[in-house]
């Protein structure tokens, strides 16, 4: 099958490479570029562990080929911060153990960044709301609303 151009910005570094045109982004994230916290989970959109930022708005990379994302701007775990100098989400997911097996993190933490990037002070219900959109089988889900909430306070310049 011929191999069809993709032009993106990905963590704001731009990629042009040539795929195939049934590559899934999740797929084209994960081993075209390396950037393995995109998780795939159910390969049906249900479960969301391949949320990424797609112009700043959550989608499902599992449901999207690589050539669909043509001049997008994509976000993924990995642009969030380092080990040594965190965002104040992954801080806060941290210190108020939103994880356990780590799984669906990175797709948390994203629906968080969207959820706070567009209302920076949610209530817990709206922040419920939005966690649900992904599935979490370890944690029951109070932790990482504790997180965010937690992440939504510092990042407005309050304590946790």
């Amino acid at each position: 099958m011929d191999q069809l151009p993709v032009t993106l910005t990905v963590n704001g570094k731009r990629y042009q490479r040539s795929v195939d045109p049934r590559r899934l982004l999740s797929d084209f994230l994960r081993h075209d570029l390396g950037l393995t916290g995109t998780h795939v989970g159910c390969e049906h959109g249900v479960c969301g562990m391949c949320t990424v930022l797609f112009n700043g708005q959550t989608v499902r990379s599992c449901l999207m080929f690589a050539v669909q994302a043509e001049d997008a701007e994509l976000t993924t775990v990995e642009s969030l911060g380092t080990p040594n100098n965190m965002h104040p989400l992954q801080e806060a997911f941290w210190a108020k153990h939103g994880l356990q097996c780590g799984f669906c993190t990175p797709a948390m933490l994203l629906t968080a960044k969207e959820l706070l990037d567009n209302n920076p002070t949610p209530t817990r219900e709206q922040i419920c709301e939005a966690m649900s959109a992904n599935l979490c089988r370890c944690t029951g889900y109070q932790t990482i609303v504790d997180a965010v909430e937690s992440a939504a306070l510092v990042m407005q310049g309050g304590a946790q």
